[in-house]
């Protein structure tokens, strides 16, 4: 019991404790969204940094960067869809996806934002963009992949544990 004038500390029990699902707070594809933001930003505050290719260069391997990382995502979103289960990470995963594109990656709808992120920097010569796919990735992995990867070891175990063993994290 606290003394008069003493406040108590409240204590917040862990949402993923008593939930369901990924300890994810923050939207991922919000991430290549502010990286292509900040690329356009630094390159019209007068840094610009171009992609040392000629147009057709440019435009042919950006736009296929952009037609394989959204073709990865509706490839990955459509498995989710077809199980009947949510993509957003924050939700609970009733079974794990191994088939199709699931097989080749466990992050294809990561995987495949950066491949539009990159493909986007490519088609605007804006190099910024690219050299942010990295980074992206890495926030990616420190906001969601590491909560849900916990999460689906700590609800799956073994069988969790045997897909990570056979399917590698981006490709």
């Amino acid at each position: 019991m606290p003394c008069p004038g003493e406040r108590q500390a409240l204590s917040t029990p862990d949402p993923s404790a008593t939930r369901d699902a990924a300890a994810v707070r923050f939207p991922p594809p919000l991430v290549p969204l502010i990286a292509i933001a900040a690329g356009v930003l630094i390159d019209l505050a007068g840094w610009p940094l171009a992609v040392p290719a000629p147009g057709w260069v440019r435009y042919g391997g950006g736009g296929l960067l952009i037609l394989l990382g959204i073709g990865a995502m509706i490839a990955a979103i459509g498995l989710f869809r077809r199980t009947g289960q949510d993509p957003k990470p924050w939700e609970s995963t009733p079974e794990i996806v191994s088939t199709g594109i699931y097989r080749f990656t466990r992050n294809p709808m990561y995987l495949g934002m950066g491949l539009l992120q990159a493909g986007i920097g490519v088609v605007l010569a804006n190099l910024w963009i690219v050299l942010f796919v990295p980074i992206s990735w890495l926030v990616i992995f420190w906001i969601a992949i590491r909560h849900e990867e916990a999460y689906l070891e700590s609800k799956f175990g073994e069988t969790y544990l045997r897909y990570k063993q056979r399917v590698r994290r981006w490709l």
